[in-house]
């Protein structure tokens, strides 16, 4: 996995937040471009329904346009986030944004005919970030009222600021193959390597 693919596998919402990583330059956004939004939305369609397709179905590409409601909802969830792992009160200003974005696209229960069944789906209107930002603030609601927020987790790799709800109460590392992995070989080599004085 490279430190520029976005780490995907947590609640949606956390998700979101994970593609800011750090790195020796600082803060990257891995979500900085209408191409790289698109390729987070592949990873994430399974989770995202159709709200980031075209009103007829089709696949909506995002512009730069679409980047701002997006960037505002992962400021605001990483700002409660960040509350909630520092033991404060969460932000009035992101709660508020956080609902703000869910209200400016809310979902509504579209009915169709499949060909045998009447079926019933979530569906937004508005332009694609709206739409977007409005389920990404669905999905961080859904998390930080989720009991399970206490168990929130910032990876203990030196130089990570991922964020996880672990699973196991022994995980300390967003990922195996990322932190863990760089954590056992360092230990690893300054095991090996450390001059022993006589």
């Amino acid at each position: 996995m490279s430190e520029s693919e976005p780490l995907t596998g947590e609640a949606l919402a956390l998700d979101l937040v994970n593609t800011r990583p750090l790195s020796g330059d600082g803060r990257v956004d891995l979500l900085g471009t209408p191409r790289q939004l698109s390729r987070w939305l592949a990873l994430e369609a399974d989770r995202l329904g159709e709200d980031h397709t075209a009103e007829g179905g089709a696949g909506e590409e995002p512009g730069p346009d679409d980047l701002g409601p997006v960037h505002a909802v992962r400021g605001h969830t990483e700002a409660v986030v960040q509350a909630l792992l520092d033991g404060a009160a969460p932000p009035a200003a992101a709660l508020r944004g956080l609902t703000e974005a869910q209200r400016a696209a809310p979902a509504v229960r579209e009915l169709r005919w499949d060909g045998t069944s009447v079926t019933a789906g979530p569906r937004r209107t508005g332009p694609l970030g709206v739409r977007l930002a409005a389920a990404l603030a669905e999905a961080a609601a859904d998390l930080l009222t989720d009991p399970a927020i206490g168990r929130l987790k910032e990876c203990e790799a030196d130089g990570c600021v991922m964020v996880f709800l672990p699973a196991h109460p022994r995980r300390r590392w967003c990922s195996p193959a990322r932190c863990g992995n760089r954590a056992r070989v360092a230990r690893y080599y300054q095991r090996h390597n450390t001059v022993r004085e006589p």
